[in-house]
Parts: structure tokens; sequence; C-alpha cells
């Protein structure tokens, strides 16, 4: 089966199939439109995105009556960094935008992916952190950047 389009997203659809397989990905592999995947009951799908997007937690790539196949994102190895005032927030933000790092926010939280460098960094700077496994619902994009 080729999978072209998205259904919609399980946390927002009204209607629901009463059987649900799961196809678990990396966060990486949520910006892929061409790929091979695998659901937990052993059925191959070869997604072929039609539209210019990215993969999602909850996504639902095919439904019908009985059944319907849902994306679920892996846990990533992250730094939940936790800053405790608006200049480490700026420090932190400044240091890792240098180095390209893509991050994301959730509430009062920065989450990047898991770097022995940055861990040194925060424990230098004394900016509250904690790693942990933890899934994301969108990628980490990398942002092509040259400094000429």
């Amino acid at each position: 089966m080729i999978i072209e389009k998205i259904v919609g997203n399980i946390a927002s659809l009204s209607k629901r199939a009463p059987h649900v397989e799961r196809v678990y990905l990396q966060s990486d592999d949520l910006v892929k439109r061409v790929q091979r995947v695998v659901t937990d009951h052993g059925k191959e799908l070869g997604v072929r995105l039609k539209e210019n997007r990215e993969l999602i937690d909850g996504d639902v790539l095919y439904m019908d009556e009985k059944n319907m196949i849902v994306i679920s994102v892996k846990d990533d190895d992250l730094i939940t960094i936790k800053p405790t005032s608006i200049g480490q927030m700026g420090d932190i933000a400044h240091q890792l935008g240098n180095r390209h790092l893509p991050a994301q926010f959730e509430g009062d939280e920065m989450l990047v992916q898991y770097d022995y460098l940055v861990e040194e960094l925060l424990q230098k700077l004394e900016i509250p952190y904690q790693r942990e496994n933890r899934k994301v619902r969108k990628a980490f994009r990398h942002i092509g950047h040259s400094h000429d």
C-alpha cells in the first residue's frame, strides 16, 4: 500500500476506527516525504506524500471502518533547559544559536537533542537542565546558514 496523503491527526479526528496499528518513527524520519515503514503488526507501507509537509505524532496514514494506521514518534534523548531568568534564556539561546543547534520550545522549557558539549556548557553557565527521554511532536530542523 502506498500512502500519498495524511487522513488527519488522531488528536482532532471525531471518528476513529476500533483497531489501531502504529508506525513507530524516530523524530528525524518525520521530515521524510518518501520512505518505507512497517506497522507494529508487520504490515509494510510506502509513504510518498504529495503535499510538502512533515509528519507529526498522531498523523493518521490510513483509516477505514475497522482499522487505522497512526504515526507514533519514539522518545528522543533530550536536554530540557529550564532557565530561571530572561538573562539565562538569552545567554543559552545565543550560545546554542552560534552552534546552529535546532531547538524546540514547550512552555518555559527549551528542548535540544542531547550533546555532551551542550551539557558541559549548561553546567559551566549554571543553567538548570535535565537529561531525559521524551517524545517530541515535530522533527528537529537544522537550518542551513553560512557566515560569509
